[in-house]
């Protein structure tokens, strides 16, 4: 059957590049029968399907089932696929500039980024966007809806946007050249703090300047590091290696094993640290993955660093991209890597130095209490010199002072992180006295 003799070659031809010419693949009978099976089925659904499929569209399925079928991480990427996945590591892109989430069927914005369209707009945190060009937005994933905001950059796009407090309104917007922020940081008191959301390539970049800025702010008044690694779901290998190598003075920071044992690597720090050896606090959780276990864990083996939050992961697999000429690329899981001290974190995680979960803390001072003060005939203070104050009725705070409904609440986590780190430097200073 000439049909299903030339779809088993090609077939064939796909494991070669997929397998990128190993010579381990055997010509033997029983795999060019499995060969013919397929070419078996691949003509019976080209003939029987009840609509018509093309035959690149079951060529691509058969392959991605038979990646898919390896484990969660490997898979294959349409050219679409694999052009959207390099943008997404590049970090740049046409697009809105807002970040955003799925609640409830709608996008939600979780915010706007600095000075793009999205921003300059007014679009706000909260906000839902309900419509995309007319085009309802329920029924969509948050993938196909980001997907239908992105775009070549000039070209304009209507959204819907849903407030609370007015009616529902439409914004035009044109797409931009938006460069994702993979590294936030401000300072927490004497305290830097530092987020990285993905490892992407401008992650590492981003770390030194936020290091320079929190160094210039704070100056010689510096007391240590918050990294906040929480819900990073990972990205670049070397991004990764690179970080970790910023806080650590020597040492090995990963190392990684494949099948062969010749392809082990290990990565090794170079001298120098952004911190210059002050205490620091790695935040993570559960969404920390990949990546970021990689830079919990060689901070954590090396006790560069207190690592506090909850369990990440457990993902601890090297994925490969093989582009394949004019059909994208596959994702491969070609290794597994260790940390430092030789511990694989798949499937288990990297536990926490200290374990905090993310708390909602109550105001409980609000139970009025007897004080000495208010005791009739109490002893005055001597040291209390501040009597011009005595009587006077506090003023009336001005509207807007009022603590907001919609004010962000207290991030439990990092609290917990700045206190340790206050209280790591009081006693370093107490010791060198």
């Amino acid at each position: 059957m000439p049909k299903k003799l030339m779809a088993a070659a090609a077939v064939l031809a796909f494991l070669a590049v997929t397998v990128n010419g190993s010579a381990q693949t055997k010509n033997s009978s029983e795999t060019y029968r499995q060969l013919d099976l397929f070419g078996d089925v691949f003509e019976r659904v080209r003939a029987n399907y009840v609509e018509k499929v093309g035959d690149e569209e079951l060529i691509e399925a058969a392959i991605n089932g038979m990646l898919t079928s390896l484990d969660p991480h490997s898979s294959y990427m349409s050219p679409k696929s694999f052009k959207d996945m390099q943008v997404q590591t590049r970090g740049e892109f046409g697009g809105l500039g807002i970040e955003v989430t799925m609640e409830n069927g709608f996008v939600k914005v979780v915010s706007p980024i600095d000075d793009t369209p999205a921003f300059r707009a007014g679009l706000q945190s909260g906000d839902y966007i309900t419509h995309l060009d007319g085009e309802a937005v329920q029924g969509l994933t948050l993938a196909q809806a980001v997907g239908k905001m992105r775009g070549k950059v000039g070209a304009d796009i209507k959204l819907k946007i849903r407030r609370e407090g007015r009616k529902p309104f439409d914004v035009t917007l044109t797409r931009d050249n938006i460069k994702i922020r993979s590294t936030r940081w401000r300072t927490e008191d004497d305290v830097g703090y530092v987020r990285i959301t993905s490892f992407s390539e401008q992650a590492h970049d981003g770390l030194i300047n936020a290091m320079k800025k929190i160094k210039e702010k704070l100056g010689a008044k510096l007391k240590g590091v918050v990294l906040d690694l929480r819900n990073n779901p990972g990205g670049l290998l070397d991004q990764a290696i690179k970080i970790s190598d910023a806080f650590l003075d020597r040492g090995e920071i990963v190392s990684t094993r494949s099948r062969r044992a010749d392809d082990a690597t290990r990565h090794n720090a170079k001298p120098g640290d952004l911190a210059e050896k002050l205490p620091m606090v790695v935040l993570v959780n559960g969404g920390s993955a990949s990546a970021s276990e990689i830079v919990a864990g060689a901070l954590q083996d090396h006790r560069r660093a207190i690592i506090l939050g909850t369990r990440t992961f457990g993902k601890g697999s090297v994925q490969t991209i093989m582009p394949l000429s004019g059909h994208g690329a596959i994702r491969l899981t070609t290794a597994r890597y260790f940390t430092p001290s030789g511990r694989s974190i798949q499937a288990k995680g990297i536990d926490p130095d200290i374990k905090v979960r993310q708390a909602r803390l109550a105001d409980v001072d609000k139970v009025v209490r007897r004080r000495e003060a208010d005791l009739r005939g109490a002893l005055e203070n001597p040291d209390d010199t501040k009597k011009e104050d005595e009587g006077k009725k506090p003023a009336k705070s001005k509207k807007g002072d009022a603590k907001k409904d919609d004010e962000k609440p207290l991030d439990y986590q990092l609290q917990r992180a700045l206190d340790m780190i206050a209280g790591i430097a009081l006693y370093n200073t107490r010791v060198s006295n």
